[in-house]
């Protein structure tokens, strides 16, 4: 009896001992970056567990105004009516650039296309192209896969390579969990925006913009580089800040750029 009472004591000692850091927002960063964070902290901080929604970047702002969330992730910067509602509440948050994403065009695999300038992106995205034998390809219906609206890519792809204007209405918005990636290898005219670490997929292939590939060399050409961010309160408990430490250190530095994204020095 007493061995089975100091067992019951022993195993709720661990319980309270247990931290769960809870994360919300970005898929970019919440899909494959910080799982592997998660893992590698988690080897040296035994008693901490990890809950990851990666459901778009506009879902981090709420879930951390709320309290739903100790960790927002982000693939673009807070919006000056989402800082609103925080500066209304008396709740002060900062922000913390974790990383850098290359935003790569990536089509079928068997499109002769080999290279495009920023002008065609342009064009493919918001529908003025609506046939690849337009721009020299075969003749086929551009097909664009985009991600949902709440997502930060979506956003910023925008903003970066379609001079603000809306995707083409025949563009198909995902809502499901499936990437576009998978999307893209199955449809011949097909075309999508995606994060680097995701190009490499196989029956898709990512094409040179104005020349310039999405590698190290041509980073300070290539047009569609963002930061990303994790965002928390400035009140947060030493525990939620030790983990954003990590990911900007050396070593969250490293496994960022294993899983294919770009950090400072």
């Amino acid at each position: 009896m007493k061995i089975l009472m100091c067992l019951l004591v022993f195993v709720g000692l661990r319980c309270e001992a247990d931290e769960v850091l809870r994360l919300k927002g970005s898929d970019t960063l919440g899909a494959k970056l910080v799982p592997q964070w998660a893992e590698s902290y988690k080897a040296d901080h035994p008693g901490t567990k990890f809950e990851i929604a990666a459901e778009g970047s506009s879902t981090a702002f709420p879930a951390l105004l709320d309290g739903t969330a100790d960790i927002g992730m982000s693939s673009r910067d807070i919006k000056p009516e989402e800082a609103k509602r925080f500066e209304e509440k008396g709740i002060a948050i900062e922000r913390h650039i974790v990383a850098y994403d290359v935003l790569v065009i990536v089509v079928n695999a068997s499109n002769p296309v080999t290279g495009l300038t920023r002008k065609q992106v342009e064009g493919l995205f918001t529908g003025d192209i609506a046939n690849w034998k337009d721009i020299g390809g075969a003749d086929m219906p551009v097909k664009v896969t985009t991600r949902n609206t709440s997502s930060g890519t979506y956003k910023d792809f925008q903003t970066l390579a379609m001079s603000g204007r809306p995707y083409g209405h025949t563009a198909n918005r995902m809502a499901g969990s499936e990437h576009p990636t998978q999307i893209i290898a199955k449809e011949q005219g097909g075309i999508a925006c995606v994060g680097i670490a995701y190009a490499g997929a196989s029956g898709i292939k990512a094409l040179p913009i104005d020349g310039k590939q999405a590698v190290a060399a041509d980073l300070a050409t290539y047009p569609y580089v963002r930061p990303c961010y994790l965002f928390v309160r400035k009140d947060a408990p030493e525990n939620i800040r030790a983990f954003v430490r990590f990911a900007c250190s050396e070593k969250g530095k490293g496994i960022a750029t294993r899983v294919g994204f770009l950090v400072k020095p």
